[in-house]
């Protein structure tokens, strides 16, 4: 008999990682067109902290208004409880995996940090046989940016910050300089440039040399001893994991005709410049797709590309979860563990 009471972990106020709270939670409602997930494993990504903060760094009239409480989170991997009527294609007991209503659930109403998750059909994969839950709830968020980026938009939504439409472009052959690479989002951008046939330079700290070069890129650069931007010139694309205002420096690292694509966008205004190089800035918002999460599966599945874990906390342990993202130098992701 399914319960109807959980465990889960809620906000009841924004602020820092003390505002998580494990607590009991009533269990969700299945609803028409919806699977019921009893969660093995939770991926915590950047909008997880976002949201417990109150995104504060969006302009006011973009905020949530903090209908508490909230549920934090959207990407888990575990085994199928029920399933709706009106759903075909899944089946209880089979392990899946999925990045939940993102971003139509951003201000919480994905509500991964829990043990059980209603998830629409539609955002649903197999999880991959090859890799187990914790590797699996790893991928979802940070796998799917990387896809939409470098691969396949998957989507017509509009970057509400950018001025045209994000469109990928060719790797192969190409060079491409990738900015805090060794993070959850970028170990992806690594690896699946160089699985298209590009050459990467790999920017980060030097504890991460090693665990780059081993997922295929060709050169490191420390950026602690040297500035990127004033040793690297005529790269096709820069992917920025950083972002911000400060993507802009970037610029000149690129040839005519190059791309920089800044993963977090929101603050680049140097359009004149760009325009005066010839280059093309460009993002997009990642949104859920089990169509693509089944498609990246295989690459998973056989090991083309890898997930690293920082490190794993139980779900009752979030707010040191929390707290050891906050302390930054992460390499790959940062997993709760449910049971």
């Amino acid at each position: 008999m399914v319960r109807e009471m959980m465990k889960a972990v809620r906000l009841h106020a924004f602020g820092g990682p003390e505002v998580l709270v494990y607590e009991d939670a009533p269990m969700p409602a299945l609803k028409a067109g919806e699977v019921l997930v009893r969660t093995h494993a939770v991926g915590i990504n950047p909008p997880d902290w976002y949201l417990r903060e109150g995104y504060r760094t969006l302009p006011p009239e973009w905020r949530p208004e903090g209908r508490f409480p909230i549920i934090v989170g959207t990407d888990i991997s575990g085994i199928v409880e029920a399933v709706a009527d009106d759903v075909q294609g899944f089946s209880a007991g089979e392990a899946v995996y999925s990045m939940v209503r993102f971003p139509s659930g951003v201000f919480g109403g994905s509500q991964a940090y829990a043990d059980y998750v209603a998830v629409p059909a539609s955002e649903l994969a197999p999880k991959p046989a090859g890799i187990d839950h914790v590797h699996a709830a790893a991928a979802p968020m940070s796998l799917l940016t990387a896809w939409q980026f470098l691969i396949d938009l998957g989507h017509d939504e509009p970057n509400p910050v950018m001025p045209k439409r994000h469109e990928p472009v060719p790797l192969a052959g190409k060079t491409v300089l990738v900015n805090g690479a060794a993070g959850g989002v970028c170990h992806f951008i690594v690896q699946i440039a160089k699985w298209k046939g590009a050459r990467v330079i790999a920017v980060a700290s030097s504890r991460h040399e090693d665990f780059l070069h081993g997922l295929g890129a060709d050169e490191f650069i420390d950026y602690k001893k040297v500035t990127p931007e004033d040793v690297v010139q005529n790269v096709d694309l820069v992917v920025d994991a950083v972002g911000g205002p400060s993507t802009a420096r970037f610029l000149r690292t690129l040839k005519r005709g190059g791309a920089l694509f800044p993963i977090f966008p929101l603050g680049f205004s140097d359009w004149d410049a760009a325009t005066e190089r010839g280059v093309t800035v460009s993002a997009t918002q990642v949104r859920s797709s089990g169509a693509q999460l089944a498609e990246v599966g295989r690459l998973l599945e056989d090991g083309t590309i890898r997930v690293a874990i920082d490190s794993t906390f139980p779900l009752a342990d979030a707010r040191a979860a929390h707290e050891r993202a906050e302390r930054g130098h992460v390499q790959g992701k940062i997993v709760l563990t449910v049971r």
